[in-house]
């Protein structure tokens, strides 16, 4: 199977996801599972929390006020939103956007493994604390773990089954949808991807 048809069974598969505890909320308000888009050859793949109203009522990531943010942030450094793959711990949204659950994340974990390794992304970004925290662990990266106002923006080394990965966690983008101020804190976030970029491999 090639990465497009590997991709589509791992969307199937969440789209089927009876067993999981957002599956009925998903259902009763007719929203979608939000799985990821963007470029399957990417070095670059961006790992947010949840979807929120606006992408569980598309079914694409990033695509409300937060999204903006990230492509405008994209922007500023140069790199095209459809050249990197995003999405999100949580393939479907929690009720009212609260923070995912030990048992949500347990239950949609597998399902972004096998995203990562069908990417095979040289870099990752994780948005925010839940993403951070995740990724920092599996990657055998736990002392790391700080609050994400510390971490942010760091380069961090990490081994996937496909060779050497730079984890870089960042603040949610969501933090300057309010709070203009913070797109500065932000960029110097992306300042870093970007450096992470031009490095060689």
């Amino acid at each position: 199977m090639n990465k497009t048809e590997r991709l589509k069974k791992i969307k199937e598969e969440v789209v089927a996801l009876t067993e999981s505890p957002l599956y009925k909320e998903r259902v009763e308000n007719k929203a979608f599972p939000v799985i990821g888009e963007g470029n399957h050859n990417a070095d670059v793949m961006f790992i947010g929390e949840a979807p929120g109203a606006r992408e569980a009522a598309t079914g694409r990531p990033f695509c409300g006020s937060a999204g903006k943010i990230l492509t405008e942030m994209l922007e500023k450094i140069g790199v095209r939103r459809e050249d990197v793959y995003i999405t999100n711990i949580l393939k479907d949204r929690p009720p009212k956007n609260r923070d995912p659950l030990p048992e949500e994340i347990k239950i949609y974990t597998p399902f972004l493994e096998r995203q990562i390794e069908v990417i095979c992304p040289r870099i990752i970004v994780c948005l925010g604390r839940f993403a951070s925290e995740y990724i920092l662990e599996k990657f055998n990266l736990k002392e790391e773990i700080k609050p994400i106002s510390v971490i942010h923006g760091n380069i961090l080394k990490g081994e996937a089954n496909y060779g050497q990965i730079k984890i870089i966690p960042l603040m949610h983008p969501a933090v300057a949808v309010y709070n203009q101020s913070k797109k500065k804190v932000l960029l110097e976030g992306f300042l870093s991807l970007k450096k992470a970029m031009s490095e060689k491999k």
